[in-house]
């Protein structure tokens, strides 16, 4: 019981937490790349990946975002990997990809990257490519953003209240906040399935 109480403590002090400002420059960047006619890249790994496909979902479906992200076709991602390696694996996607400075890449990271201890290497890579052609490059990041952070046009960071929780928390945070960013009156296009049934 005392681990229960503890854990949503901490998901109610990080909700607190959390930069507002941060979370509404977010929802102008992504206005401005739809308005602009890009398309959402969403990036991320491990449980990062599966949140990346379901955001993309709802991105697609309930604004209106053309959205996709690399870890949906595994055949490609695998092939990729197997032949050019990892680390430019979401590099050489968003290259076939046609990335372009009117589209945004949207990052999902516990950690950000970091380039000193080779992690998430791939996520660093494309985030500095996507960087380099000027497309905006966003972030919902945990711990304090590592790499990403540095080439971010805007991220909202998923404070840390508890070291050992770090993952748990920010993966978490990962859907609460596109769900708030699908969800709001400047993004939204459509309303979700329960929500446009009358009682």
């Amino acid at each position: 019981m005392d681990f229960v109480k503890r854990y949503l403590e901490d998901v109610g002090r990080i909700a607190e937490a959390i930069d507002r400002q941060a979370v509404c420059r977010l929802i102008d960047v992504l206005a401005e790349v739809r308005a602009g006619g890009g398309r959402l890249f969403v990036i991320g790994v491990g449980g990062s990946a599966a949140n990346a496909s379901h955001a993309v979902n709802d991105f697609r479906k309930l604004t209106g975002l053309e959205a996709y992200t690399p870890t949906d076709n595994v055949s490609e991602l695998t092939a990729r990997i197997n032949d050019e390696g990892w680390e430019t694996s979401f590099v050489n996607w968003l290259k076939a990809s046609r990335l372009s400075a009117r589209d945004g890449v949207l990052v999902f990271s516990v950690g950000g990257g970091d380039v000193e201890r080779k992690i998430s290497l791939n996520i660093v890579r494309a985030a500095e490519y996507a960087r380099s052609l000027g497309a905006r490059v966003c972030g919902i990041l945990g711990r304090d953003g590592g790499a990403t952070a540095t080439v971010a046009d805007v991220f909202v960071l998923v404070p840390t209240v508890d070291p050992a929780m770090v993952t748990p928390h920010a993966e978490a945070f990962q859907a609460v906040l596109w769900h708030l960013l699908v969800s709001h009156p400047r993004l939204r296009t459509a309303p979700p399935k329960w929500e446009g049934l009358s009682s």
